[in-house]
């Protein structure tokens, strides 16, 4: 099978620690102490407005080109193996990303808010593919008309398993591309991706073993 045609691999080195640690951490009541939550937080210049549906959109063109945010982590029990399948949309009922909304009135509930994005481990489901959240927060209410204002707040939330910080650069990138012009292009000929990479590294290890 060619690397282009590639949809499912072993995980990587640096997936296999994060997944084996949380399953550790779990069997001992710990799971709360292995967090691997990215959250990046964002709020609208003063006047500054931004359409919620538009901001759907953009996501799922940005979630559909990059297959990170889109790909599964399963443990094979009869290969004894940790798995990641590119997963496609036929493979999910809804979105392949997350979105939440709530609200905020004093800076303590924000913070609340905030915190749990940063700490709680149960936000994202790897088996599942669901490894990018969008949580927007709402000034006092949800708006009516889909529209968000300065006092209002987006978190984008990113399981570490398959990002990392240097990926926001590209992500934001493409978010700001795909907002603006409701479309997104793609060059998969010359995109390494990370199921690729990680077969590679499986083939170094072997061959250096």
């Amino acid at each position: 099978m060619t690397l282009l045609a590639r949809a499912t691999a072993p995980a990587s080195f640096a997936q296999c620690r994060m997944w084996y640690k949380k399953q550790k951490d779990a069997d001992t009541d710990q799971s709360s102490l292995m967090i691997h939550n990215i959250p990046f937080f964002y709020r609208l210049y003063t006047g500054d407005t931004l359409s919620v549906e538009q901001l759907r959109h953009a996501l799922q063109l940005v979630v559909n080109k990059h297959e990170s945010l889109h790909t599964s982590l399963i443990y094979d029990p009869n290969k004894n193996i940790l798995m990641q399948r590119v997963l496609t949309q036929q493979d999910i009922n809804n979105d392949m990303f997350i979105v939440t909304e709530s609200t905020y009135e004093t800076d303590e509930q924000l913070n609340h808010i905030i915190e749990n994005e940063k700490r709680n481990p149960h936000l994202f489901d790897l088996t599942q593919g669901l490894v990018c959240r969008c949580h927007i927060i709402y000034y006092k209410q949800i708006s009516s008309n889909n529209i968000l204002s300065d006092k209002d707040l987006i978190i984008f939330n990113f399981h570490h398993a398959l990002s990392d910080f240097p990926s926001m650069n590209i992500f934001l990138r493409d978010l700001n591309q795909a907002y603006t012009t409701g479309q997104l292009l793609y060059n998969d000929n010359t995109n390494l991706r990370y199921l690729d990479y990680a077969v590679i590294e499986q083939q170094m290890s072997m061959t250096g073993a």
